[in-house]
């Protein structure tokens, strides 16, 4: 019969959180291969066959994995203790082998994975043919077999009954389903890495432990002469002392020769316990560099960001020394390189790098969505703006008292405060002038970067503040082929500023810096109806420019249309718009009166 093609379902269906979950656990062997072709008729696999995946199997597994942990102990301790093995242990020595003979069983009904296709075979004859033919069998059905049952009924015969008694460490290959176990748990997102390697590295050493300290007694018991052994020369008659005293001299031993600590009371005595000695003891060479260079290795990683932390400051207070930078320049330096290290698990751009972009995209509207719908420039817009600009943000934090923007600074960002508060201040002949604050969804930078000219203000923060950065060329790009909603972008700008007019004074400075960079003119005319002394020595700066005109940068270029003229339009608009707010502040001031009535 032809293979049937049985991908995993659960690599191609996504139904629920568990489901996803469970993926976690899935060998990357049963990935199928690219260009494998999945549908319905495909998922179901046999009747009586188990998939390798399923859940109740992988339960079915752990439960074995606890019988194997004291297989590996019985087994052993069975060896070095023979009285041990006539009690209740060959009782549950007998249930457990039972339960492994039920797993061979169940052995014959999983599915396994073609390595030539990639594809699950659920044929019974392939299955058992291919279980039969392997080693695999051989060894489970070997170390199922109760060869310690045997070994009692033939106690009469030495020779045989030591045979069976090392043919029962056959059980010590059950080991492999525990290293599974800890390969899968270690890949699994459930279970921290950090503590499933621990517990890896505990079992490990405690199996070495008992192993040894089992075999050193055993050498002892079966020495000719008790008293010219290790524990025969403290001990007297331990043969037939307590077992556990006996296994508590071993351990210790086992313990204290590990740790390389030797206080010289338990020694070997004979040339057997000598040779073992020097056996057991370039095995600790070996296990002590394992266990060590896997433990520094968990504690450097956890201590990495904070090692890169302290090499990044050490290199800023170098450099800064060198160049002889000012104190609050430095601790400028000092403070945003310290918020970076802390905000470093919230931002995780390399991380987010190494996902598709329709994940990437997805977090961000999850994260920035909302904020960037309240900001006053994008109130109105399509959705469809709003997603694309989006997925192009970046978050970025500060720390208090740090210029986000610098004033006459190149346009290259402009940002929406989520959270935090900044300073809008201006600098003219050398003193500082706080303008206005921003809350969060308030926009920094964005005048900047609409009139493409270097930043009118200086942007500072008050309390660690966190901001969405938008770049100059992104905005641009993704505002071009929307011209309805650059319209309205425009209209949301134009309102607002209007409104800020009336209530603050802080758009004069911006329209004295507007007008001082030339790409298109707008007659001087439409400043006449405009009198308000406050604005006289801006409105002689403009007519000392050019006698009939004033000049009125374009919109980023091809914002709007592509068209000059509507780009004049706009800024025509703008223009008369802001200083219609002027008058109509100075209007309503109405404390100082205009120099041209009418």
């Amino acid at each position: 019969m032809a293979e049937r093609r049985s991908p995993a379902p659960l690599l191609f269906r996504r139904r629920s959180s568990g489901e996803i979950q469970n993926l976690a656990t899935v060998s990357s062997s049963l990935l199928p291969a690219f260009g494998t072709i999945v549908d319905d008729g495909y998922l179901n696999l046999k009747n009586y066959i188990i998939a390798p995946y399923d859940r109740r199997y992988r339960w079915w597994q752990t439960f074995l994995v606890v019988l194997v942990l004291y297989s590996a102990w019985a087994s052993i301790f069975e060896l070095a203790f023979k009285r041990a093995a006539t009690g209740n242990l060959t009782k549950v020595d007998l249930v457990v082998d039972g339960f492994f003979a039920i797993d061979i069983i169940l052995t014959f009904f999983v599915a396994y994975l073609d390595k030539s296709t990639y594809l699950l075979v659920d044929d019974h004859r392939k299955i058992a043919l291919r279980y039969v033919t392997r080693l695999w069998f051989f060894m489970d059905v070997a170390s199922t077999l109760p060869f310690q049952l045997m070994f009692n009924n033939s106690r009469g015969k030495r020779p045989a009954s030591e045979a069976f008694a090392f043919l029962n460490l056959l059980r010590l290959w059950r080991l492999w389903r525990v290293s599974d176990l800890f390969k899968r748990l270690e890949k699994d997102i459930n279970f921290s890495y950090f503590w499933t390697r621990l517990l890896k590295l505990i079992c490990v050493t405690l199996l070495a432990v008992h192993s040894s300290g089992c075999i050193y007694y055993w050498l002892a018991y079966n020495h000719k002469v008790s008293k010219e052994t290790w524990i025969g020369s403290l001990v007297q008659d331990f043969k037939n002392r307590s077992i556990w005293l006996g296994y508590t001299y071993s351990i210790y031993w086992a313990i204290v020769t590990l740790t390389t600590v030797g206080y010289g009371d338990l020694h070997a005595v004979n040339m057997q316990e000598k040779i073992f000695e020097v056996f057991y003891m370039l095995f600790n060479i070996g296990l002590t560099a394992y266990i060590i260079g896997n433990m520094t290795n968990l504690i450097v990683h956890a201590a990495v960001r904070t090692f890169a932390m302290r090499d990044a400051i050490n290199e800023l207070l170098r450099y800064a020394s060198k160049n002889r930078l000012p104190q609050g320049l430095s601790e400028q330096m000092l403070a945003h390189m310290q918020l970076k290290f802390k905000t470093a698990e919230l931002q995780q751009e390399e991380v987010l790098q190494d996902l598709p972009k329709a994940i990437r995209s997805s977090i961000a509207q999850h994260l920035f969505h909302e904020t960037v719908e309240k900001a006053y420039l994008f109130r109105g817009v399509s959705e469809d703006l709003i997603v694309q600009l989006v997925s192009e943000m970046k978050a970025e934090y500060f720390p208090p008292k740090v210029e986000i923007l610098l004033q006459n600074e190149i346009p290259t960002d402009f940002y929406i405060l989520v959270s935090g508060a900044v300073d809008v201040v201006t600098n003219t002949n050398g003193v500082e002038q706080s303008l206005s604050k921003l809350g969060s969804a308030d926009l920094a930078g964005e005048i900047g970067v609409i009139f493409n000219i270097p930043q009118p203000f200086t942007v500072r923060t008050k309390r660690l503040s966190q901001v969405i950065r938008i770049s100059h060329h992104h905005f641009k790009q993704m505002v071009q082929p929307h011209s309805e909603d650059g319209k309205k972008i425009i209209s949301n700008f134009i309102q607002e500023k209007k409104r800020e007019l009336i209530k603050k004074n802080i758009h004069e400075n911006i329209l004295k810096k507007i007008i001082s960079h030339e790409t298109c003119k707008v007659p001087t005319k439409l400043l006449e109806n405009v009198g308000c002394y406050e604005f006289d020595e801006q409105r002689n700066h403009l007519n000392s420019v050019e006698k009939d005109t004033i000049e009125i940068p374009q919109f980023l270029g091809n914002v709007v249309c592509n068209s000059p003229k509507v780009q004049m339009c706009f800024m025509l608009t703008l223009a008369f718009s802001v200083l219609e707010g002027l008058k109509t502040r100075c209007a309503t001031r109405n404390t100082i009166p205009p120099r041209n009535a009418g």
